[in-house]
């Protein structure tokens, strides 16, 4: 009757690989923007898997970008991390929302951008679950345990390593390989628990029992901003502020309608609408998108949390990175 962890992942993921068409064009009732920024494409982390892209089904499908000045109407995605990173430069129109530890990452490797607005907000989501019929029951049971998280230099990386931290356990700590493959490790009995987010959560949540969520362990740290190039936001500020604009309305279109934003997302995604709003509010008790101010001290969190996995050296200077122009 169930499904295997694994299965019901994919089953949500199978869009991730799909790329849409797009085209940027012009609005009568704003300035115009040039011809650069025509039939270009902007990029999602994770777009049609998690749950980063609700903003921007809203905002296509509720026309806030045309109404901006630009047409968007599609996402091209990745599996995320520097790959997400990597397109966003290389797109005729450098702009989407992308990790901010790749952000972090891009600059480190001298990549000269620019950050114009906050994405989600919280890490908080994540959580680690286990079996109904396990023995565990708190964090503290994880010591001298088995326990998966998605790949090394991850963000599940690193908040298991912090959680580690936090409470002096010594974790056997495993790289599963990602979300499904953990869960299928969980099943088997080859960790004890395993990490999980939504909207994978919403599907499976009557199969495994929680045993700790980061929201409830750790500090609010930034997981997603939006980024572009600083020669584009230099030529091109106009379509940068546009997209920042309709971004912003369709994070204050979720948070006021979640229902018809369950029916938008469940459209793009093609995910089922019962699960799509299960998650949705789920993340809106959490606070989970930002309309894109900034949180310095949330962002420099999360620097804390990559330089435990030793992807940062020293603090990153957020006044030569941060435009906080269109936010304001």
């Amino acid at each position: 009757m169930h499904l295997s962890a694994a299965k019901a992942l994919k089953g949500v993921a199978r869009t991730a690989c799909a790329a849409l068409a797009l085209a940027i064009g012009l609005a009568t009732a704003v300035p115009q923007l040039s011809e650069r920024a025509e039939a270009a494409e902007i990029t999602v982390t994770h777009w049609g898997v998690l749950m980063y892209g609700a903003p921007y089904a809203v905002a296509m499908e509720k026309g806030y970008y045309r109404d901006a000045g630009v047409d968007v109407t599609g996402v091209i995605t990745s599996k995320g991390g520097g790959t997400t990173m990597r397109n966003v430069m290389a797109a005729g129109l450098p702009y989407g929302e992308v990790a901010l530890s790749a952000v972090v990452a891009a600059i480190n490797q001298g990549v000269d951008l620019k950050i114009v607005h906050t994405g989600v907000k919280t890490t908080g989501e994540i959580l680690w679950v286990t079996l109904p019929d396990s023995p565990i029951q708190s964090v503290a049971d994880l010591s001298g345990q088995k326990v998966a998280f998605t790949n090394p230099k991850s963000v599940t990386d690193m908040l298991i390593t912090m959680m580690a931290d936090k409470h002096g356990l010594e974790m056997d700590l495993v790289a599963a390989g990602g979300l499904g493959a953990g869960l299928t490790m969980l099943n088997e009995g080859a960790v004890v628990a395993a990490p999980i987010m939504d909207p994978v959560w919403a599907r499976l949540q009557d199969r495994y029992r929680p045993v700790f969520q980061i929201k409830d362990e750790l500090p609010r740290m930034t997981q997603t901003v939006g980024v572009t190039t600083s020669q584009f936001l230099e030529e091109e500020a106009d379509t940068v502020k546009a997209l920042v604009e309709a971004r912003r309305k369709g994070v204050e279109f979720v948070y006021a309608n979640p229902e018809e934003t369950a029916q938008i997302v469940a459209k793009h995604y093609e995910m089922d609408p019962d699960l799509a709003l299960r998650a949705i509010r789920n993340l809106i008790e959490l606070n989970y998108w930002g309309t894109g101010e900034f949180d310095i001290e949330a962002m420099d969190n999360l620097i804390d949390g990559l330089r435990i996995i030793d992807e940062v050296d020293g603090d990153v200077d957020w006044d030569k990175y941060v435009h906080d122009a269109f936010v304001q």
